[in-house]
């Protein structure tokens, strides 16, 4: 039998061999050219594997180069013999004068090891970015730091130590650290005082989450405020390279423009509608942003900024429908029904079901009782009595209605009295407001009454406040809607500063940042949190530059106006991390009781209550995941305890991310598998499933803005004056008066088209954006039992908005209730988890 041929592609010699990675990179096509050259002139991409090998044998692993820069098919070719043992990371260097995105190397065969695959995800810079230092790749098998093979311990410390920087100099875009800083980059003192905003942060008198470090450096105006970087240069915004947007991303989402964009357009929009200039005359003129769409005559500024601009969020802004009409896609509010979001049923569903479910509790006391300080406030007691709602009950009395758990609260007045009188100096003129609901016998909520507060004029302590109840017919029709259009207004403002922007992407920040200054990419965490964390510090960067800052599109939109953060401030000194869990958040509003029996522990005082009803489903699902996860790694409570990197990330979590709250009490101790489980789950229920239940119904529900009003510009008319004869005349005319003008509703809507759409490259939970996350196999059985749960929730979701008996799951407006429904398309859906808060 004649012997096989020796073959130098396979055998360099008796012992050693030739072994391939594929390699899966994205080049920079400006620089394409540049880069080729290099490689011409030998300047190449040099790959060096590290293995488990002796130190004597190890230092025989020879550098390898990428081939097919020019030619396409990435490759590099190692030699490898045998005693090698087995390949666990690899080093980079880049001698190219350009970046590149390196997604992965596999290794498809190595002797005695198999597969083996590298998850990198990374942009890798000309070396002399990294002091001429190469970058670490480690494959995707876990480690707990004692678990650590000794070829590696040097390179995991080493690795975190470059990403926790040394806290010194401007962070330029090639950096990789991650480090922690006060929120002092809000306010522009250079423009003069009405842009002078507070620091926020490392105070008592305006606590704060901290957020990702920038090294700018200080205002010229004031030493103790960071300078910003003019509105051109938004997306130069340092954030650590890898977490910037990808390229698909940045093309879909280019919210920092609408600011620039939008300064152009209001002489555009001043004309549009024929009566009254910068106001909507009618409801028709309202819908006319959707329906027929405007004119969009050729050569105007509208036109050249729509051809100009190659951003396709833009595009998509200024869209066309080919006779040049700008326009809105109808929002699903009013898809069935143009009215029905006026109705009292309606009004109090979307406490319980719509944009900001998350608010609304028990009524316990009657009336309700204000907990601010009466020696600084004065009187804050409520006017309300039980004349005001007794016909509401359906024959009990209101002692009876509470015993029966029949009577809830949406209360906006504690939080808003403190800052109303400086809030209503600015165009915003408000009420602080308390809505009283009864629980109907089938199951629906229903306003009995809304009593809105003002301060006591001239600085006097206490508040002035007065009680609405419903009216079908007649001027008091007129201001019963205006009374919930008030309540409204309280409640988006309360919604996208606290619930949504405060309690979700502020406070997950520091979870981000401690994790990769202290947890290694080879740690179990890390790769249970990773997903959870993706585009999250870009776009709080983005919010800070155009959105939250002194005169941006949040103070714009929303009525705090200028104290919308430091209202948002005030509110942080109410945060508790264990809260934030949904059993205990239902719990702590009283809409539910512990029960053993039911399902989730808990039962809802509110069956047919959507949110809670899916959430629970959703915390449950996340909640058995990390369990089954975490119990793969640990398995005493001391294994939790000796864990080095994982008790440096509770402390850093703790004293640096959250410093302003390190003394509190409520801290778990992170000395339990239970501590460690019960905080991930936190992290991961807030990082995805919270966020998306108030960020993706934001144009469904808020993009018609009568509907979700986020301005009030008008107090309730007094008889006898010029308003109150206009309401009585023509209401729709005074509503729309009374809410955001027609610029400011368009600037909003366009902000919450943005916010709600899911981009191109979106990754839900129960998914990964590699199915090689990790090479541990246990792991990847319990994330697959994991995304087999959620499609059972999925199907159950859509069951429930199926059964005509669940009136809240639809209501009147015939909008099924699917913000918790775990998977979505792209765009406008108004569903969808997404892993993260990646917008």
């Amino acid at each position: 039998m004649e012997k096989p041929k020796s073959s130098k592609k396979q055998k360099l010699h008796a012992t050693t061999m030739e072994i391939t990675g594929n390699v899966v990179l994205e080049k920079k096509i400006l620089s394409s050219l540049h880069d080729a050259a290099d490689e011409l002139l030998g300047r190449k991409v040099a790959f060096q594997l590290i293995t488990d090998a002796p130190d004597q044998a190890r230092n025989r692993v020879k550098k390898a180069y990428l081939e097919g820069w020019i030619s396409g098919g990435y490759k590099v070719k190692f030699e490898w013999s045998e005693d090698l043992g087995a390949p666990l990371a690899f080093t980079v260097t880049n001698l190219h004068h350009s970046e590149f995105y390196l997604k992965s190397l596999t290794l498809e065969s190595v002797p005695g090891h198999g597969r083996v695959h590298f998850l990198c995800n990374s942009w890798v810079y000309p070396a002399e970015c990294y002091n001429n230092k190469e970058r670490v790749f480690f494959s995707n098998q876990p480690y707990l730091p004692w678990e650590t093979p000794a070829a590696l311990a040097a390179y995991r410390e080493e690795e975190l130590e470059s990403l926790r920087g040394n806290g010194k100099g401007k962070m330029e875009e090639w950096d990789r650290v991650y480090d922690f800083d006060i929120y002092n980059d809000l306010g522009e003192p250079e423009k003069g005082i009405d842009y002078v905003r507070p620091i926020l942060g490392d105070s008592s008198e305006f606590p704060y989450p901290r957020r990702g470090r920038t090294g700018r450096p200080s205002s010229s105006s004031d030493p103790n405020c960071e300078s910003r970087l003019p509105l051109y240069e938004s997306l130069n915004i340092y954030v650590p390279r890898d977490e910037k947007f990808s390229s698909i991303k940045m093309s879909d989402f280019i919210a920092y423009a609408l600011k620039s964009i939008f300064q152009f357009l209001a002489p555009e929009f001043k004309d549009l509608f024929d009566e009254t200039r910068g106001e909507f005359d009618s409801f028709d003129d309202v819908m006319q942003l959707y329906d027929g769409g405007i004119k969009i005559n050729e050569g105007s500024v509208l036109d050249r900024i729509r051809k100009a601009v190659p951003f396709e969020t833009i595009r998509e802004l200024l869209r066309s429908d080919g006779e040049g009409a700008f326009k809105f896609s109808l929002p699903q509010i009013i898809q069935e029904d143009k009215t029905a979001w006026r109705s009292d049923e309606e009004f109090a569903r979307e406490m319980i079901a719509g944009l900001n479910p998350i608010v609304i509790s028990r009524l316990k006391e009657f009336p309700p009782v204000s907990h601010l300080d009466p020696e600084v406030y004065g009187d804050q007691s409520s006017k309300l009595t039980a004349d005001h709602i007794k016909d509401g009950l359906e024959g009990m009395t209101v002692e009876e209605a509470m015993e029966k758990n029949k009577l809830y609260v949406l209360d906006h007045h504690d939080h808003l009295i403190p800052y109303l009188a400086r809030i209503n100096t600015t165009a915003t003129k408000t009420y602080a407001t308390r809505t009283i609901l009864y629980l109907t016998k089938d199951g629906i909520l229903k306003p009995l009454a809304i009593e809105l507060s003002l301060p006591y004029p001239q600085g006097h302590p206490g508040a002035v406040s007065s009680v609405y109840t419903p009216a079908k017919e007649g001027v008091q029709a007129s201001i019963w809607q205006l009374a919930k259009c008030h309540v409204s207004v309280n409640d988006s403002g309360y919604h996208q500063l606290i619930c949504h922007w405060l309690h979700t992407h502020a406070t997950i920040e520091p979870f981000i940042i401690a994790t990769h200054r202290q947890l290694s990419v080879m740690h179990p965490i890390h790769k249970l949190l990773h997903p959870h964390f993706k585009d999250t510090m870009n776009i709080n960067a983005l919010a800070r530059q155009t959105l939250i800052n002194a005169g941006g599109f949040l103070e714009i939109t929303v009525f705090p106006a200028k104290y919308s953060l430091e209202l948002s401030s005030l509110l942080y000194k109410n945060w508790v991390f264990t809260e934030q869990a949904l059993p205990a958040d239902l719990l702590k509003r009283g809409v539910a009781v512990e029960d053993s029996s039911c399902t989730h522990g808990i039962r809802l005082l509110i069956e047919d209550y959507p949110y809670a009803v899916d959430g629970l489903e959703i915390w449950a699902a996340i909640r058995t995941w990390v369990n089954d996860y975490c119990s793969i790694y640990y398995k005493t409570d001391e294994s939790v305890q000796n864990d080095v990197e994982l008790q440096s990330w509770w402390k850093d979590v703790r004293e640096k991310g959250h410093g302003d709250k390190k003394h509190e009490p409520w801290w778990p101790k992170m000395q339990t598998i239970k501590d460690l489980t019960n905080s991930c789950t936190i992290i991961i229920w807030v990082a995805s499933a919270l966020h998306a239940a108030v960020n993706f119904g934001q144009y469904p529900y808020g993009g018609y803005l009568p509907n979700r009003p986020s301005m009030s510009r008008r107090f309730i008319p007094e008889p006898g004056t010029p308003e109150y004869k206009e309401l009585e005349s023509d209401p729709d005319k005074a509503f729309l008066k009374s809410i955001t003008s027609q610029l400011q509703s368009i600037l909003g809507i366009s902000l919450v088209e943005i916010l709600s759409r899911h981009p191109e490259d979106e990754v839900f939970l129960g998914q990964r954006d590699s199915p090689e996350w990790t090479s541990d196999k246990e792991a990847i059985k319990a994330f697959e039992k994991f995304g087999a749960r959620l499609e059972k929730i999925e199907k159950k979701i859509v069951e429930m908005n199926n059964d005509g008996k669940l009136k809240n799951r639809f209501g009147p407006v015939k909008v099924p209730y699917t913000l918790l429904y775990p998977s979505s398309g792209i765009g406008i859906t108004g569903k969808g988890i997404p892993n993260s808060i990646s917008i």
